[in-house]
């Protein structure tokens, strides 16, 4: 009977497990549907490797106090158990993909960078306050849904290495070492210090922080040994040296998660939230103008600048003889810059609710508060990276010289008489004073005086032309 047979077999009828979602080394997970609550769970069984020499029952009972973790960006634990020997956990299903999946070899954008870090801070700063340290952040135990970033795993490790080194068979390659991953282990976890504390979870996302910015971790494109020889005794090349448009501050702050020693680190998570508002604030003009407040100021902005082009369009159609038609196109295009200028509002004010929502996971495992959600928020949140009022202002100056170049275009082709806009005279059809023949305008007999009028109406407005003479 393969995993599967046997996790649906010992949770009976109170679960179905509908598929295999894969796994790490550490644990196969399976999506299940609690039949009663109609509501989907994950549930990571164990790896047998891991299982040798481990107290399942010291397991549990770490893995109950992870369960007590009720925050916005932390995937809580449901229950914990064990099936044919293989210890098991579930949690909530999130809709969404790891930050992993989301990570292409190139830096993500700043806004989102900063969005992420500070979530997974956040869920940092709550756990590391009741007493409990992660010890394995990554990518891969991120979670990205509608906008927020959520810490999964939460306890596994610390579980993992507490029931090993107290269960029975115990070793030496256990007592005195730490779970975690190569890329993103802190000096005293490679070390073996049985007495870290939640500093390595800070290192561990100064690693991740890293890694968001520059598309790769401090040490990457290295064995697993020299990984961990690198956090020992390397310092990483900059972030500003491989990512220049990142703010200062934001690499004094990944490079100071980084630091060797942990009291020379940032001291706290929130300490981490703290640094990332001010950086938000005061040092990326990319994010100061994507704060509350900034759309009134664009929309008066925009009223006096289309009443400007308004006016300009008039007066060379009046002035300079251009077509009437200049007139309405200009406003045209000014006003198709309206909708832009509203969605670039509604996306940064979408990111910016899910950058500082702290919705609450119940302990049954819904969210409440959570940001917009919907097509249109979703629509919102993967076009806010590329959006910012600079970029859309920018946009609409390039409609407007666009159009500008086509009344230059209409205006130079009738001059020299190109195509269907081009006159008779500068298509050199007709000399400055060459005789045309204007027919005569006949009527019925009835109305004999109808095309005498019309003949002297046509004589006195041609009469005032400039170009020709009767």
């Amino acid at each position: 009977m393969d995993l599967r047979a046997q996790l649906q077999e010992h949770l009976g009828n109170a679960f179905v497990v509908e598929r295999e979602l894969g796994g790490g080394g550490m644990s196969r997970v399976f999506v299940a549907e609690e039949v009663r609550l109609s509501r989907k769970v994950v549930v990571k069984v164990l790896s047998p490797e891991l299982v040798a020499g481990l107290n399942a029952e010291r397991f549990e009972r770490e893995i109950l106090l992870a369960a007590s973790l009720q925050q916005a960006n932390i995937v809580g634990v449901l229950s914990a158990g064990e099936v044919n020997g293989l210890p098991y956990f579930t949690m909530p299903f999130v809709e969404g993909e790891s930050l992993r999946n989301r990570l292409t070899g190139s830096g993500l954008p700043i806004v989102d960078v900063m969005t992420i870090l500070r979530d997974v801070a956040k869920a940092l700063g709550y756990a590391h306050s009741r007493g409990i340290v992660h010890r394995d952040i990554k990518p891969d135990n991120v979670l990205l849904s509608a906008g927020t970033a959520m810490v999964t795993d939460f306890g596994i490790a610390k579980a993992l290495s507490a029931s090993r080194a107290e269960g029975i068979g115990a070793t030496l390659t256990s007592v005195g070492t730490s779970i975690g991953t190569p890329a993103y282990m802190a000096p005293e976890q490679v070390a073996g210090d049985p007495n870290i504390d939640h500093r390595v979870d800070l290192y561990a996302l100064g690693c991740v922080g890293y890694e968001l910015l520059t598309g790769k971790s401090p040490f990457a494109d290295r064995t697993p040994q020299k990984m961990l020889a690198g956090h020992l005794s390397e310092v990483p090349a900059s972030v500003g040296s491989l990512r220049p448009d990142s703010p200062g501050p934001l690499n004094a702050l990944i490079a100071k998660l980084l630091q060797k020693d942990p009291a020379d680190r940032v001291q706290s998570a929130n300490e981490v939230v703290q640094a990332l508002d001010n950086v938000s604030t005061s040092s990326s003009p990319t994010l100061s103008m994507s704060a509350p407040g900034m759309l009134p100021k664009v929309l008066g902005l925009y009223v006096v600048a289309t009443a400007a082009v308004a006016i300009l369009a008039k007066a060379a159609v009046v002035g300079i003889g251009l077509p009437d038609w200049v007139f309405p196109g200009a406003v045209a295009v000014m006003l198709l810059g309206l909708p832009a200028l509203l969605f670039t509002a509604y996306a940064k004010r979408v990111a910016r609710h899910a950058a500082t929502a702290t919705p609450t996971l119940t302990p049954g495992g819904s969210m409440m508060g959570r940001p917009p959600s919907g097509t249109m928020a979703t629509i919102a949140m993967k076009a806010n990276p590329h959006l910012s009022w600079k970029r859309t202002a920018r946009g609409g100056i390039y409609a407007m010289s666009a159009f500008v170049v086509l009344v230059v275009g209409f205006m130079v082709t009738r001059a020299f008489g190109i195509g269907p806009w081009g006159s008779l005279m500068a298509a050199g059809k007709l000399g400055a004073d060459d005789r045309i023949v204007l027919t005569d305008l006949t009527a019925a007999p009835q109305d004999s005086a109808l095309a005498s009028i019309v003949g002297e109406a046509v004589r006195a407005a041609m009469s005032q032309s400039s170009a020709v003479h009767l």
